[in-house]
């Protein structure tokens, strides 16, 4: 398929995903929306993919909504553009094949249920619905350029697409709403310190220490349990600890009598790459 707004590239088992209109630092359209939910979807079906790598183009990863886009719905139907209705009515068919909750199944949202692992690299400025990406990714490695900001409340906006729960869920209450009330900027190394961002990497050689760890994703982790993980912990976070349990104790005998268990033990006791199959 062809992409106007995004890049895509499959090698090594990785799709990596690249906004691409570097003069915005990325800012984002309805078109790029359309096209990383195609990619998210061509990278689902792909059997050569085994991870996919959620980044930007040039010195920014994403600085939120275009503002030409939020002028056109302040001016509102009076002028014939979009409105915050029109907006939200696109297609909401989930990419992946996980079964989860309708809390994973809405705009944005539905980055969970792709049963691949999805890691954000975050080489710069991450705004706004940059933000808001990111923190529905599996994963976030954050460059030492980046700086975030929920930048909602310094445009009149409020707390966007879930992520009044997901902020809370992943930092904690105070952090989540320090930053969202204050709408400040704030490091990736402070962000490490949060808990947004699961490692710092200095930019220089950014990219090749996220493809690394996605490498051994890619080819050391069997994919039929990364499905049935991240399956596991998106409804953790949303039931009890019993749940977790019996769905665990459930999926267990399948485990037991799958292709990639049988390899994954073959492969550690004779010493050798493993060849998963995924099932």
């Amino acid at each position: 398929m062809a992409y106007s707004e995004i890049l895509y590239d499959v090698s090594d088992k990785i799709a990596t995903i690249t906004l691409n209109r570097p003069d915005k630092l990325n800012a984002w359209t309805s078109v790029m929306e359309g096209e990383v939910r195609a990619a998210l979807i061509e990278a689902s079906d792909d059997d050569n993919v085994g991870a996919i790598i959620l980044t930007g183009a040039g010195r920014g990863f994403c600085s939120g909504a275009d503002m030409n886009n939020l002028n056109s719905l302040q001016q509102g139907a009076s002028s014939g553009g979009p409105t915050s209705d029109s907006v939200r009515a696109v297609d909401n068919a989930i990419p992946g094949g996980l079964s989860l909750s309708n809390d994973f199944s809405l705009r944005y949202t539905y980055f969970p249920t792709v049963p691949k692992p999805i890691i954000a690299a975050i080489n710069g400025p991450a705004a706004g619905l940059g933000l808001i990406m990111s923190l529905y990714c599996d994963v976030r490695f954050a460059s030492d350029a980046a700086v975030f900001s929920t930048a909602f409340s310094r445009r009149g906006l409020i707390a966007e697409h879930g992520i009044s729960w997901m902020l809370p869920t992943l930092i904690g209450p105070a952090n989540a709403l320090d930053i969202t009330l204050s709408a400040r900027k704030f490091t990736a190394a402070e962000a490490k310190d949060m808990g947004l961002v699961s490692k710092v990497f200095p930019m220089e050689g950014f990219m090749d220490e996220v493809r690394a760890y996605a490498t051994e994703m890619a080819t050391l982790a069997s994919p039929r349990s990364i499905r049935v993980m991240k399956r596991q912990i998106y409804q953790a976070m949303l039931n009890s600890l019993e749940h977790s349990v019996l769905l665990a104790n459930s999926e267990m005998p399948a485990s037991f009598e799958s292709e990639d268990f049988k390899e994954g033990v073959a492969h550690f006791v004779e010493r050798r790459a493993p060849n998963f199959t995924g099932n």
